[in-house]
């Protein structure tokens, strides 16, 4: 490659950053020349157009089974084409059982985002997932340091082989052998899409362990947490990329269990059934009127996304109360000693 390679990246906690610096780094073993570059750093409304012939790379986690927002409307705002080749990689979970890797999943992570792509102009010439260790500790404790570090090993390994042969001209689209699975959980991608991801970004609290340093609000990047009533506030721009959570050094942000396991049986129990048994006595719908039933559908969620809205609210004032907040940290998982934070460390990533 004569012209240079320009990789950007999301990430949260480290998965992705770190991807693109192993790829960039076999760049720059080649004598290609590169640039590794963090999307929350850039001025995503005026994004320069590419020299003819360059290399472009996208690098992100997999959230609810797709590129975050940040890296999607990133990329829909990404300039056309001029003769220019592109690759997609994503971090998503990994585990690890014994001797064995398992990978996560990717959903429309990849797919959607080369559509784009190519409708731009751009030769796709790689597809990559990266099936590094799970950082999602709102559902599970962080992994344990020798899994994270082994999973580490094994997947720079597969980096730098991807790079390589990418970076010599060929054309490498792994990807393929999930589509698919990757078609099947779709439905789940666009479902996060649309409503769960507002439902993780009003997941988050601080306690009292909260000494107001700030950190999680200059660290996050895409700037979704405020101060509010003199402690954080999580704003429904929340990627739930989890770095305010893994980062905090008091352990302060936590995950609000309780809130959300009785907001959902308040939904599921209580104001949905209602809202049908209103539906069903004040409107008549025909079954084979799919327009009709689609309308009745979507105003469920309407009602749902509203529900989150005002609940969210509430929860936060509530935390004023002593008893009541206690109540609320007492019920989330993460408050626990046993819930690990996952944050690798620079000294092991630099090691591998």
């Amino acid at each position: 490659m004569e012209k240079p390679l320009l990789v950007y990246f999301f990430s949260g906690t480290g998965n992705a950053r770190n991807v693109a610096h192993w790829f960039t780094g076999v760049a720059q073993e080649m004598s290609i020349t590169n640039e590794t570059i963090d999307i929350a750093k850039v001025d995503r409304k005026n994004i320069q157009p590419l020299p003819p012939g360059s290399m472009v790379g996208f690098v992100s986690p997999t959230h609810g089974f797709n590129y975050p927002p940040a890296m999607m409307y990133f990329i829909f705002r990404f300039p056309r084409s001029r003769g220019n080749s592109a690759f997609l990689m994503n971090t998503r979970a990994g585990m690890k059982l014994s001797k064995w890797f398992l990978p996560g999943l990717s959903g429309l992570a990849l797919w959607l985002s080369a559509l784009v792509l190519l409708f731009k102009g751009y030769r796709i010439v790689g597809l990559r997932s990266v099936d590094l260790p799970s950082n999602w500790i709102s559902f599970h404790p962080g992994l344990k340091e020798n899994v994270v570090k082994s999973i580490y090993e094994h997947c720079k390994g597969v980096t730098v082989k991807f790079a390589t042969k990418i970076l010599s001209g060929k054309k490498v689209y792994t990807a393929f052998r999930d589509i698919i699975q990757d078609l099947l959980i779709s439905p789940v991608s666009i479902g996060y899409f649309f409503v769960g991801r507002f439902i993780l970004a009003k997941s988050f609290y601080a306690t009292n362990a909260c000494d107001k340093c700030d950190l999680c609000i200059n660290n996050c990047p895409v700037k979704a947490i405020l101060t509010v009533d003199n402690r954080p506030f999580w704003s429904y721009r929340c990627e739930s990329c989890m770095r305010c959570m893994n980062d905090c050094p008091k352990r302060a942000i936590e995950t609000a269990h309780g809130y959300i396991i009785g907001i959902m049986c308040l939904l599921n129990m209580g104001i949905m059934i209602w809202f049908w048994q209103w539906v069903s006595g004040f409107i008549n719908i025909p079954e084979h009127n799919g327009w009709a039933q689609t309308g009745v559908t979507l105003s469920g969620w309407v009602l749902t996304f509203a529900v989150m809205v005002v609940s969210y609210r509430i929860f936060h004032y509530l935390l004023r109360i002593p008893v009541i907040r206690q109540l609320f940290y007492y019920t989330s998982f993460t408050k626990y000693k046993f819930w690990r934070r996952y944050k690798p460390s620079r000294k092991m990533v630099a090691g591998i």
